[in-house]
C-alpha cells in the first residue's frame, strides 16, 4: 500500500512539474514572439494567439488587488498540496496534479513577473473568441477539474453497483453477530 501511494505521489509530482515547465516555456515564447495589438488566428475566430498581461484573477476580476490574489494563490496551492498528499486514488492524484501545476504556473507569474514581487501580472496568450485570453496554466486547471469530476463520478458509479439491491418499502434489518436475522 505504501509503495502504491509513493508511486501515485511521484506520478503527481512529475505531472505538476511538467505542467509548470510547459506553462513557463510557452509564456516565455509568447512574450518573445507576440504583441498585445495583433491577434494571430489559429482556428478562425474561435482560438488565436494574442499577448496580454492580467493583473487580476479570472476575467481580470480584482485587477486592483493583485497582492490579495497572490496571497489567495499561495493559500490555494498549500491546500492543493495537502489534498494531494491525502489522495487515495490515481484519478484524484492526477486531477490535483494538473491543478497544482496550473496554480504554480500562475503563482510564479504573480510572484516574479513585473511590475513587482507579489504583484506580478499573469502572462496570457490564448485568445478564446472575443471572450477572454488565458494560458496553459488555465487549461491545466480546467483539465484537473474535469479529471476530479470524472474520478468522483466513477467512484459514485462503483458505490452504487456495490450496494445491495433493495426493494422500495422493505425495511433494512441490521445484521447480527453470527449473520442471523
Amino acid at each position: 500500500m505504501r509503495r502504491e501511494r509513493a508511486l501515485r505521489l511521484a506520478m503527481a509530482c512529475a505531472v505538476a512539474a511538467a505542467v509548470l515547465m510547459i506553462d513557463q516555456v510557452t509564456k516565455a515564447l509568447a512574450v518573445a514572439q507576440l504583441t498585445g495589438a495583433e491577434r494571430i488566428p489559429l482556428l478562425g475566430d474561435l482560438l488565436g494567439l494574442q499577448l496580454a498581461y492580467n493583473p487580476g484573477a479570472v476575467l481580470s476580476l480584482g485587477a486592483s488587488q493583485t497582492w490579495l490574489i497572490t496571497l489567495i494563490g499561495v493559500g490555494f496551492t498549500v491546500v492543493v498540496c495537502a489534498a494531494l498528499l491525502r489522495a487515495r486514488t490515481t484519478g484524484r492524484a492526477l486531477g490535483l496534479a494538473f491543478i497544482l501545476g496550473g496554480a504554480f504556473g500562475n503563482l510564479v507569474d504573480r510572484l516574479f513577473a513585473p511590475p513587482s514581487f507579489g504583484r506580478g501580472h499573469v502572462i496570457d496568450f490564448l485568445a478564446y473568441c472575443d471572450l477572454f485570453i488565458g494560458n496553459l496554466a488555465d487549461v491545466a486547471l480546467g483539465i484537473g477539474g474535469a479529471v476530479l469530476v470524472l474520478d468522483l463520478l466513477r467512484k459514485s458509479s462503483r458505490t452504487r453497483r456495490a450496494a445491495p439491491a433493495r426493494r422500495p418499502g422493505l425495511p433494512i434489518r441490521p445484521a447480527t453477530r453470527n449473520g442471523e436475522s
